[in-house]
C-alpha cells in the first residue's frame, strides 16, 4: 500500500500452474528483472530456511476467465443505491490499518500500525490496547499490519501477528491471551513462526488470514525498492512476492509457497460461504488489480510480476507467457486513484441486496467499487458507490476494509475514523 501501505529443513516442490487468464496487452517494458539477493532469503529463528512449493500433487481444475477487457464500473443502480448508507462507527483511532473479528467472539480488534491492537467493544474503543508492541519500523508502509485469530480462539486463545521490525525485518508471531484477563495478549507466549528479511522498506504485505483449508495464508510483497529490482516475483526460491500458508498447529511447520507473482498484496480475504479467493495486489506505475480465485482452484497461480502489471506487459514485451492469471477487474492510474484496497464479499443480513458482493477500493482517492464473481462468468455487476455513499469525501485515505462475525462491512480510514456500510 502507498502511503501507510521456525522452519528446519529446505524442500522446493514443482509449483504446478495450469495455463489460466488471457493474453497481456502492453505498453512496452519499463525495467528488467534481476536476480535474487541473499537479503530476500527466509531468515528463520533457528537454523536454515525451508520453503516448500505447493501444488505439485493438485488435481484441481483451472478456471479461465472470460476473454477480453474487465468491465469497467459504472455507478450503482439508483435502486440499491437507496437502500445503503455509509455511516461513522468508531474514530479517533491512530492510523487504523485493519479491523478482525476473532470467531465466536462480538468484539472487534482494529490494529493501530505503530504498534497496537485496540478492542472495539459495543461501539466504543477501549482505553486499554488488547496488544502493544515496541521497537518497530516507522515507514510509511512497515509497521504492524496484520492479525489473525486461530479458527478454535474460544478455546486455545491463539492469535497471530505480523509486524515489521525497526530494521525492516518481517516477523510472523504467535501469541495467546492472558489466563486472567481475555482483554490483553501475554507477551510472554511470543513464539515467532516465520521471519523475513526485507531489502527494501516498501512492498512488504502484512496480511493474515486463516482459509478454509485451516492454515495460516500470508501474502508477501516483493521486497520494495520499484520494479521488482531483485526478481523476486517469478523466483520460486524466495517468499517475497508470494502468497504463502503456515500449517500453525504443527510444530516447526515450514511457509509453503501457494502462489506467486504478487508485488504487494494490500488486503485479501476468502469469501465465507464459497472459500474463494480474493486479492488487492497494488500496481506499480499504472495499473491497480484484483485477482479471485475459486476455492477449488487456490494453489498453484502464478499473477504474474513483474512480467505483467496486471494484464499488461511491464519487464517482457511481448510477454504472453502461458499460465499466468489474469486479474478479475483492474483500473489505471489517476482520477480513480493510485492504490488499490483489498476488500471482502458481503455475507450480512443487513443488506440482503449485496449478498455476494465483492467490495474493494482505492487510498488515494477513497473510491468504493463492487462486483460480484463467479469462476465460469467472470466479474458482472461492476459498481461505483462514491456517489451513492460518499458524495462529500468523507472517506479519505481508505487503508482496509473488516467485516464483523454477521458479516457486516465496514471501510477504515487512515486518518482515524471507522465507517460502517448500513441499511438506509
Amino acid at each position: 500500500m502507498r502511503g501507510i501501505h521456525g522452519v528446519t529443513s529446505l524442500t522446493v516442490l514443482t509449483l504446478a500452474v495450469a495455463c489460466r487468464g488471457d493474453a497481456a496487452t502492453g505498453n512496452g517494458p519499463r525495467a528488467a528483472s534481476g536476480t535474487a539477493s541473499p537479503t530476500n532469503a527466509v531468515t528463520p529463528p533457528v537454523t536454515a530456511p525451508g520453503i516448500v512449493t505447493a501444488g505439485s500433487g493438485s488435481a484441481a481444475p483451472a478456471h479461465h476467465p472470460p476473454p477480453g477487457p474487465p468491465p469497467a464500473p459504472v455507478p450503482v443502480p439508483a435502486e440499491i443505491a437507496a437502500k445503503v448508507a455509509l455511516r461513522p462507527f468508531v474514530r479517533g483511532l491512530y492510523r487504523p490499518v485493519a479491523l478482525v473479528a476473532a470467531p465466536g467472539d462480538r468484539r472487534l480488534f482494529v490494529i493501530e500500525q505503530r504498534g497496537a491492537i485496540r478492542i472495539v467493544k459495543d461501539g466504543a474503543v477501549q482505553k486499554q490496547p488488547f496488544f502493544a508492541i515496541d521497537d518497530l519500523s516507522d515507514g510509511n508502509e512497515q509497521g504492524l499490519l496484520g492479525l489473525a485469530f486461530h479458527p478454535q480462539f474460544a478455546t486455545n486463545h491463539t492469535l497471530y501477528v505480523d509486524y515489521t521490525d525497526a530494521e525492516g525485518t518481517t516477523h510472523v508471531v504467535e501469541y495467546k491471551v492472558k489466563a486472567d484477563d481475555p482483554d490483553r495478549v501475554d507477551p510472554r507466549s511470543a513464539r515467532e513462526r516465520l521471519r523475513i528479511a526485507q531489502p527494501y522498506s516498501n512492498h512488504n504485505g502484512g496480511d493474515l488470514v486463516f482459509g478454509p483449508d485451516g492454515k495460516l495464508w500470508i501474502g508477501t510483497g516483493d521486497g520494495g525498492s520499484a520494479n521488482d529490482p531483485h526478481g523476486n516475483g517469478q523466483n520460486p526460491k524466495v517468499l517475497l512476492a508470494k502468497m504463502l500458508r503456515l500449517d500453525v498447529d504443527t510444530p516447526d511447520a515450514a511457509a509453503e509457497i501457494v502462489g506467486l507473482g504478487l508485488r504487494n498484496p494490500w488486503r485479501y480475504s476468502f469469501d465465507s460461504k464459497t472459500g474463494d479467493l480474493y486479492i488487492g495486489d497494488v500496481g506499480q506505475n499504472t495499473w491497480e488489480n484484483v485477482y479471485a480465485v475459486a476455492h477449488d482452484d487456490l494453489v498453484g497461480h502464478n499473477f504474474g510480476w513483474n512480467v505483467r502489471e496486471g494484464r499488461h506487459c511491464f519487464a517482457k514485451d511481448p510477454c504472453d507467457v502461458p499460465g499466468l492469471t489474469a486479474p478479475v477487474v483492474e483500473y489505471q492510474h489517476g482520477a480513480l486513484g493510485c492504490s488499490v484496497t483489498g476488500g471482502f464479499v458481503y455475507r450480512g443480513k443487513a443488506l440482503p441486496a449485496l449478498d455476494g458482493v465483492y467490495f474493494y477500493g482505492d487510498f488515494c482517492t477513497g473510491i468504493v467499487w463492487s462486483f460480484r464473481w463467479t469462476p465460469d462468468g467472470g466479474a458482472v455487476d461492476h459498481w461505483d458507490w462514491r456517489a451513492a455513499l460518499d458524495p462529500d469525501g468523507a472517506l479519505t485515505n481508505l487503508a482496509s476494509f473488516g467485516v464483523d462475525n454477521d458479516g457486516e462491512l465496514y471501510a477504515l480510514s487512515l486518518d482515524g475514523a471507522i465507517f460502517r456500510f448500513e441499511a438506509k
